[in-house]
C-alpha cells in the first residue's frame, strides 16, 4: 500500500500507525469474516477515510486493479458495511463506510442464516423417508438454524435500538 494514499485517509499524522491499522483490518477482520485480504484492507481504508472514495482513489490506496476493487467493493456492500452512491452533481459513484455498518453486518448474517434455515426446512421435508440417524441429523440442522435465526433477529432488534448502533458519521 502506498504511504501517500494512507496519509490522506484520516486526521492523524502517524502514517505508519494508519498503515498498520489498515493491515490489521486485513488480517483480523478479513480473516474473521472469511474475506480475502484485499477486502479487509478496503474495509480499513473506507472506515478510516474522512470522505467517500472513488474507484480510482481506492485503486491508488490499495494498489489494486479496477476489477479487484470492483469485486472487493461488491463483497463489502453485500456484507452491509459500505455503500455505493453518487454525490449530488457528480457522474461517478463513490464508496463510503456506512454509518450503521455494524447493523448492516449483523443483518447480512441474519439474512444468510435465514437462507440456511429455508434450506434446512426444505431438506427436512424431503428427508422424511430417510433412516432415523440421517433424519435426526436433518432435524438437528433445522433446529440449529431456527435457533440461530431467532437469536440473530433479536440481536439485530436489540442492537438497532441501542446507542452503540450508529453515530451518524
Amino acid at each position: 500500500m502506498k504511504e501517500f494514499d494512507v496519509a490522506a485517509l484520516a486526521d492523524t499524522d502517524d502514517r505508519e500507525a494508519k498503515a498498520s491499522l489498515i493491515e490489521s483490518f486485513s488480517r483480523r477482520i478479513g480473516e474473521a469474516m472469511n474475506w480475502p485480504p484485499m477486502a479487509g484492507r478496503a474495509a480499513g481504508v473506507l472506515m478510516l477515510s474522512d470522505s467517500p472514495l472513488s474507484t480510482a482513489q481506492l485503486q491508488d490506496a490499495l494498489d489494486a486493479s479496477k476489477g479487484s476493487v470492483s469485486e472487493t467493493t461488491r463483497l463489502l456492500i453485500d456484507n452491509g458495511v459500505i455503500e455505493r452512491f453518487k454525490e449530488p452533481g457528480q457522474r461517478q459513484f463513490v464508496y463510503r463506510w456506512r454509518s450503521d455498518a455494524w447493523i448492516g453486518c449483523l443483518d447480512h448474517q441474519y439474512r444468510a442464516t435465514t437462507q440456511l434455515l429455508d434450506f434446512a426446512e426444505s431438506v427436512q421435508d424431503q428427508g422424511r423417508t430417510l433412516p432415523s440417524v440421517q433424519r435426526r441429523r436433518v432435524e438437528q440442522m433445522e433446529a440449529y438454524y431456527r435457533f440461530m435465526t431467532d437469536r440473530l433477529q433479536e440481536l439485530l432488534r436489540e442492537y438497532s435500538e441501542s446507542e452503540a448502533s450508529g453515530d451518524g458519521v
